[in-house]
């Protein structure tokens, strides 16, 4: 506390390679080393862990302006057939017209969950929630120029009351902006007249209640195929998918989607996001509109819970930035151009490896990849 976070860095690299992990550090070979750490702000930092970093595309995008242009994505991943099977689904996009995408919503919530002695009171506070909104919106807000409280929903378990703020958050992901905004009302509230007016026990300043980092359905509440890229029919490639879909149906699977996950994770990595995200993020539908009469086969993706930023966080790292520079997305008013690129060669991804399994080239393709990636 209290100190520049030039001086606490230094300090915690000068203590990681001269005291503490010296006799680990030195036997390191191929951990990346630095040696200016002032300006990681994690601790015990040793070094980076490099990994293998390829450019999927050119994919082309239209938005619903009109303009056009030619899309590229950084992904890092050890996995050896995961860019060049994307590469594929851009071109069988790119042949058939390109993509379009579209951001239908942008909020960052946090879940509070205030308790109380009976459910009685735990009503009587839900009801006058929205009579506190307002004051809510101001504590909260007072933490940053970028968060904004834009709505608020409860939900009575037992005697206590979970409430969903949702925010936004500039052109951060903003998790820790929402965090700390939504301490400060809570912290607001609870030292308030009303606490005691409403009989306010306490609160935790999360109840679980808003996916963060988890796969759930509260997150989801709210062309022409290419046969000699592809390598297969649009009637195979809408059976095969047909096929998996109904599987994963038996089997429970949260949404619909073949493997969106590779795709979000390798950008996620390039681009200095929080990975841990990957986790509700890559919650997707893929869904396909076959016609038997003309053999066309529209595709689309839908993800409702991408938590990205182009500011803050990990993003100010330079490869990182750099990244983001290739899917000119790096800083300010980017944020749901990079939401957008994300989802699109997630798409162009779902193609490819639906494909593989119609033509029964899954397998092979993999086995020759990964030999010629073998070091």
């Amino acid at each position: 506390m209290g100190y520049q976070a030039r001086h606490y860095g230094q300090s915690r690299w000068q203590c990681a390679r001269t005291r503490k992990f010296k006799h680990i550090l030195d036997d390191l070979q191929y951990i990346t080393r630095d040696n200016d750490g002032s300006k990681v702000l994690i601790e015990n930092f040793v070094g980076y862990t490099s990994v293998p970093l390829g450019l999927a595309g050119p994919l082309r995008i239209h938005d619903f302006n009109g303009a056009s242009e030619d899309a590229y994505a950084p992904m890092a991943t050890t996995e050896a057939a995961l860019i060049a099977s994307c590469c594929r689904g851009c071109k069988a996009f790119n042949m058939s017209g390109g993509v379009h995408y579209s951001v239908l919503g942008e909020a960052m919530s946090r879940g509070p969950v205030f308790q109380f002695d009976s459910p009685r009171e735990a009503i009587l506070f839900t009801r006058r929630l929205p009579d506190i909104k307002d004051s809510l919106a101001t504590a909260a807000e007072s933490t940053s120029r970028h968060v904004h409280l834009q709505d608020l929903a409860s939900h009575i378990i037992e005697s206590n009351v979970h409430v969903i703020l949702k925010y936004t958050c500039g052109d951060a992901a903003g998790q820790n902006m929402v965090t700390f905004a939504t301490q400060h009302a809570c912290d607001w509230l609870q030292n308030s007249s009303l606490a005691a007016e409403l009989n306010i026990k306490g609160f935790l300043i999360e109840g679980n209640m808003t996916s963060d980092k988890k796969p759930s359905w509260g997150s989801v509440k709210e062309s022409r195929g290419v046969e000699s890229v592809l390598g297969c029919t649009t009637e195979d490639f809408y059976k095969t998918y047909r096929a998996a879909q109904e599987g994963g149906i038996r089997n429970g699977q949260f949404g619909s989607n073949v493997n969106a996950a590779n795709v979000i994770t390798a950008i996620f990595i390039a681009t200095g996001q929080d990975v841990a995200s990957v986790a509700e993020g890559a919650w997707s539908l893929l869904t396909l509109d076959y016609d038997n009469a003309s053999k066309t086969l529209k595709i689309s993706i839908y993800l409702p819970s991408l938590p990205v930023g182009t500011v803050g966080g990990g993003t100010g790292y330079n490869t990182q930035k750099e990244a983001l520079q290739i899917m000119k997305c790096a800083g300010p008013g980017m944020k749901p151009r990079f939401a957008g690129l994300i989802a699109t060669f997630a798409m162009a991804l779902e193609i490819s490896t639906i494909a593989s399994g119609a033509n029964d080239t899954f397998s092979r393709s993999h086995q020759r990849l990964a030999r010629q990636n073998k070091m």
